[in-house]
């Protein structure tokens, strides 16, 4: 390792979350001559149950170049556990052969976290995506914290987040506010009309509608069955209310999730399960139905692109910064109620005309692209000091030692 003209560069993906996020900045390291792209693809990617969506990453036109199998067909915690040991052992051995100069990893996924920590001991660089949030009702919260210090450059959404990097020791000169790679994808992806996201996943345009993406509370005490029932009770109350559900994340106590929608939609009509709706598809239906349901990180992201009125409920995105269009609410059934009311309200609807999304203007995949193509020498990210915040605001900025 050491000076390098061609970066033989290995991005690391795990689901159909995190390639919504990449593909932008695949594209743009594909189109740079300093790049060597390799795809890795894990994880939820390899299983059939979550929809196999690796097929995703090659109709998006890419070769998927690797493939770590380690999803065990098991959602509790010592399935969790298992998956990431063999995660581990894939990606020794990958890692031992690929030899890359970089790689590139993305958010707080307990599949995505083997592909940092197993390149520590053969001292490959790991650029780290969407560091610096917070998500304080999941175990993911603590998983990417842990990858921010196994990291050596993070790109991150807002200033907000560079200040929480340094505060937790890392360089300044290590961290770039690129924005969200979310908000480059919603600008570039040629979505489907309104007429044809309907027909391509069964609902009737002009009805009322909303799409349901729930994942699991992975720090909640309550069993994650008798949350989403609670979910489901208030959503049966909505009778006129198209529902198109989403699968949740493969997180502890996931299938509890999935055998509950597929319960809930068998007694009504209306209901739809997607199990991989893919980008398009997903950015499609945010921008055909009227709100927005659940607990997913997308509400949060990307909604505010569509000025889509977001109904977040629990504490699994507690943390993280809102625009206007999410309204917060617990699992009471009375307050679950209200939130979903105000959501489809005309009053709420107008107050989100000209909303602009804070995570981003569409720029971060050319932002990430420009500082990994100025690394001129990889040895010297891997040694990393300890930065120590100053305790009065200052200007944080400051060059890379040479």
């Amino acid at each position: 390792m050491g000076d390098v003209s061609v970066i033989q560069t290995a991005l690391v993906t795990s689901a159909r979350s995190d390639l919504g996020y990449y593909l932008p900045l695949m594209k743009a390291l594909r189109g740079h001559p300093r790049f060597q792209l390799r795809i890795v693809a894990t994880g939820m990617h390899l299983s059939n149950e979550y929809g196999g969506t690796v097929e995703s990453i090659r109709e998006a036109g890419f070769k998927v170049a690797e493939e770590v199998p380690s999803l065990l067909a098991s959602d509790a915690p010592q399935g969790v556990v298992k998956t990431m040991g063999a995660a581990m052992m894939g990606f020794a051995d990958l890692w031992a052969r690929l030899k890359p100069d970089l790689i590139i990893v993305f958010g707080d996924r307990f599949d995505m976290y083997p592909a940092a920590l197993s390149a520590l001991p053969f001292r490959i660089p790991v650029a780290h995506m969407a560091g610096g949030e917070l998500t304080q009702g999941a175990i993911d919260d603590a998983l990417r914290h842990s990858l921010t210090k196994l990291s050596h450059l993070h790109f991150v959404a807002i200033e907000e987040y560079r200040r929480r990097l340094m505060r937790m020791g890392e360089e300044p000169w290590r961290v770039t506010v690129s924005g969200s790679l979310a908000v480059d994808h919603i600008r570039i992806s040629k979505r489907w009309t309104g007429a044809q996201t309907a027909r391509h996943f069964g609902f009737i345009l002009g009805e009322p509608s909303a799409l349901i993406t729930y994942h699991p509370e992975t720090l909640d005490h309550v069993p994650v069955k008798d949350r989403i029932e609670s979910v489901l009770r208030t959503i049966e109350g909505e009778r006129s209310l198209q529902c198109l559900f989403t699968y949740p994340n493969a997180d502890a106590g996931g299938r509890s999730i999935i055998e509950a929608i597929e319960r809930f939609c068998s007694r009504h009509p209306k209901s739809k399960m997607i199990k991989n709706a893919g980008p398009i598809g997903y950015f499609s239906l945010m921008s055909a139905v009227n709100l927005m349901v659940g607990n997913s990180s997308s509400g949060i992201v990307e909604a505010p692109s569509f000025q889509l009125p977001v109904v977040n409920i629990g504490k699994r995105q507690d943390g993280r910064m809102r625009a206007a269009n999410v309204i917060d609410c617990d699992y009471d059934l009375v307050h679950l109620r209200l939130a979903l009311r105000r959501a489809q309200s005309q009053q709420f609807r107008r107050r989100l005309s000209g909303l602009r999304n804070p995570y981003g203007d569409g720029q971060a995949a050319s932002r990430i692209v420009e500082r990994l193509a100025r690394i001129s020498d990889f040895e010297s990210l891997i040694l990393k000091k300890f930065y120590s915040a100053p305790s009065k605001r200052q200007d944080y900025h400051e060059l890379q030692p040479a």
